[in-house]
């Protein structure tokens, strides 16, 4: 069977209003959000993500807010993430209306909060995401991922929004997810994330023939073809994107169009 790709459009919040940088810095406003997830939701987007960006306690009111007014106005899966670091903080939010948790910082320092997730919920429900940058220096214990110059490198994971390395191997650190109990992987490169270059093909195509669960691409869209990359030569699952779509610059409409024109399994955009 088939599967078909996902678009996913990614809304990142802070103080209850979509932002958006470059490389996870130089935020601007790109409005509200469930308005901006109804205008997706319309365009025919598979699913939407919520990331909590400042995730801090005293906001986690606000966006369990954003979470019940999206859950009463859209038709499509909603994923929350951000701040989520106990099994009742995933408790909270898919009871406001998610459909899916992502866990990013949590999960690296308390993998047992993916397993406690999973069982708790099923693996449906748990996304662990994962922020990596490529780091060049000599590893001898770490999955060597061979670059489009030639040049080789290990990619390594990267919390609290890409501020703090880990030393942990991305690629080793995906199987350690799937095992646990996470149903996905969202897969972020801080090299590529808000450049418009693409996504970071290699790191994406090694993780998606590493796991055996749906890997959903996310950093780097600018144009169409980038999405295009990120299914043929990246292998994903799901490609998600954010700038593009809050500034106008191509509705899910479009992209669908052009990838089902280039023969991808897409699931067709609506039509009024």
């Amino acid at each position: 069977m088939v599967l078909t790709r996902r678009i996913i459009p990614c809304l990142d919040i802070k103080d209850g209003r979509v932002v958006k940088g470059t490389n996870f810095i130089g935020l601007r406003d790109a409005g509200d959000p469930v308005e901006l997830a109804e205008r997706y939701n319309e365009q025919g987007a598979d699913e939407v993500v919520f990331l909590d960006i400042t995730a801090s306690k005293e906001n986690r009111g606000m966006i369990i807010d954003v979470i019940s007014r999206a859950a009463d106005r859209l038709f499509l899966p909603l994923t929350v993430g951000g701040g989520i670091r106990s099994l009742d903080d995933i408790k909270r939010t898919l009871r406001a209306g998610a459909d899916k948790v992502s866990m990013n910082t949590s999960a690296v320092e308390d993998p047992s909060l993916i397993e406690q997730g999973a069982r708790a919920f099923g693996t449906q429900c748990i996304v662990v995401a994962i922020d990596v940058r490529r780091n060049m220096s000599d590893n001898p214990e770490a999955t060597q991922v061979s670059l489009k110059d030639g040049t080789t490198c290990w990619y390594e994971v990267v919390t609290y929004g890409g501020s703090k390395p880990t030393g942990i191997d991305a690629i080793k650190w995906a199987q350690e997810a799937e095992e646990r109990g996470a149903g996905e992987i969202l897969l972020t490169s801080m090299e590529t994330d808000g450049t418009k270059d693409g996504f970071d093909i290699p790191i994406t195509s090694r993780i998606s023939d590493a796991v055996g669960i749906p890997v959903i691409a996310s950093g780097g869209v600018g144009n169409l073809e980038h999405f295009y990359d990120g299914f043929v030569y990246g292998k994903a699952d799901a490609a998600l994107a954010a700038s593009v779509f809050h500034y106008g610059e191509m509705t899910v409409s479009e992209v669908k169009d052009y990838l089902i024109e280039r023969g991808l399994p897409i699931r067709p955009p609506m039509r009024r």
